[in-house]
């Protein structure tokens, strides 16, 4: 069993408390509102509502889930920018699964010392 002082201090962040809402059109994908609120449940006009996006794409190496931020202000917004935020998602994702691909095959392999001298005889 682990002791109390080896448990993670968690704390809420009151100052920065958002109220999430999920609209869906059961198709394409997801839109996810943060209102901003107070401690108290309030809506908190100094911070600006976030969305963003969800959706999955089937390729040939199984099911790709995207999300994504998006910087628009209203729902209709939203819904009007979710085709071409997908795409910039999907362009993010092969862009980095690339570069992935390029630092693998860079990569210097450096045998141990000694390695592929035939056999390490000690006497």
């Amino acid at each position: 069993m682990s002791s109390e002082s080896n448990l993670p201090d968690i704390s809420f962040d009151a100052a920065n408390v958002y109220q999430e809402e999920l609209f869906t059109d059961r198709t394409a994908g997801a839109i996810r509102r943060l209102t901003p609120v107070t401690p108290e449940g309030l809506r908190d006009p100094s911070r600006p509502v976030l969305f963003s996006g969800q959706t999955q794409l089937m390729t040939p190496g199984g099911v790709l889930p995207l999300g994504f931020e998006m910087e628009v202000e209203t729902l209709a917004e939203a819904i009007a920018q979710f085709p071409a935020a997908v795409r910039q998602a999907l362009e993010n994702a092969i862009e980095e699964a690339r570069e992935m691909r390029r630092e693998q095959q860079s990569r210097i392999v450096v045998p141990e010392a000694g390695a592929g001298l035939g056999s390490r005889i000690q006497l």
